[in-house]
Formats: C-alpha cells, sequence, structure tokens
C-alpha cells in the first residue's frame, strides 16, 4: 500500500473506482454526500464533469479536514449532448444507438480537497464504436444492466471488448477514475 500522510477517503459509491483506486495501492474508506448534479445550461458539455466534481468536493469542506477527499464525475459526451446514467432500458438502447458505429468522447473530472482547497482536473477521452445491431444491445442491456453507467455502457464490460475498435486516451479514464491524474495529485502526500 502507498503510505500518504492524511487518511484518503473516496466520496463515490461507483465499485469501478474503488477497485480502480485499491488496484492502484492506495487505502481509502469511502463516504458520500447527496450532492446536486445540476450545472449551468450554458456550460459546455466538457466542462460538466469538472463542476460535478467540484460542487461534490465542497459539500466535504469543514467535515473532513484531516484528510484528502477525492470526488469524481464522467461524462459522456455525443454530438455536444450529455448522455447521462440511463432511465431504463429504452433509455439504455437509444444511448447505445446513438454511440453506434461511430466516436464519442468521455470525460472524468477528478476533484481533490485538502486543507480547505480544491484542485480539479479533468481528463479526456475518444472512444470509437464499431456498428451494433439491435441484437448485440439488446443482449447487453439484458445481460450486463448498465443503468449505473454514463452513456449507458461499461468499456470493460461485454460491449465493450466486443464493440469497441479504438481509443484514444486513457481506459481509466473511460471507466472512470483516470488513475494517472488520481497518482499526480496524491504524489505530494506520499510519506
Amino acid at each position: 500500500m502507498i503510505a500518504l500522510q492524511k487518511p484518503l477517503v473516496l466520496a463515490s459509491n461507483s465499485p469501478r473506482r474503488k477497485q480502480l483506486l485499491a488496484d492502484a495501492g492506495f487505502h481509502f474508506s469511502v463516504e458520500v454526500l447527496p450532492t446536486d448534479e445540476c450545472f449551468p445550461a450554458d456550460l459546455p458539455a466538457a466542462e460538466v464533469a469538472a463542476h460535478i466534481s467540484h460542487e461534490k468536493s465542497k459539500m466535504f469542506r469543514g467535515l473532513r479536514s484531516e484528510s484528502i477527499v477525492l470526488t469524481a464525475d464522467t461524462v459522456v459526451i455525443a454530438d455536444n449532448q450529455i448522455l447521462g446514467k440511463p432511465s431504463d432500458a429504452v433509455d439504455a438502447g437509444r444511448m447505445l444507438r446513438l454511440l453506434s458505429g461511430r466516436s464519442h468522447t468521455v470525460v472524468t473530472a477528478i476533484s481533490m480537497l485538502t486543507d480547505g482547497e480544491i484542485q480539479t482536473v479533468s481528463d479526456a477521452a475518444k472512444v470509437y464504436f464499431r456498428k451494433l445491431d439491435d441484437s448485440e444491445i439488446s443482449y447487453y442491456i439484458e445481460n450486463y444492466k448498465p443503468f449505473d453507467k454514463a452513456g449507458a455502457y461499461g468499456i470493460q464490460e461485454w460491449i465493450g471488448m466486443t464493440g469497441i475498435e479504438k481509443i484514444e486516451g486513457s481506459f481509466y479514464t473511460i471507466m472512470g477514475l483516470p488513475v494517472h491524474v488520481v497518482y499526480r495529485l496524491l504524489k505530494p502526500y506520499f510519506q
């Protein structure tokens, strides 16, 4: 385990973020506070993840002054439209058909709160899906239940393995935690 000068708190319920942070060698606890994930209507799509991640960090100001708190947010952007988590199977199918046979951008932002200061860094990756047929989309939705994932898919799951032809950028950014960014933010706090 990588030893830090302060306790590390991951403010996310995402099982993927928990696994990636643990796999990177960090010991941490998990604490999540409810946060309004709204954003200004005129905010450029590429800045939305940073805005939401920063807002999540602000919720911890004054609560965890002895800790380092990491928050994150991921957005999938196609045609300058943000694809959030699907509300149901029909919505998931709509999103996957929109992503099929083309590229889109995934932006994950990380915010680190320590000593009352928040640093926010965004990382973007481009994902290229081959053309997916309706039976593949239905199979994925029925067997993998992508309702907790922005854009209705997980790159590490079946649809990513069989449908993604190419990526430009970090695989881990697409999964929801750009580990290289987290490592760089935490490195000054290594013991």
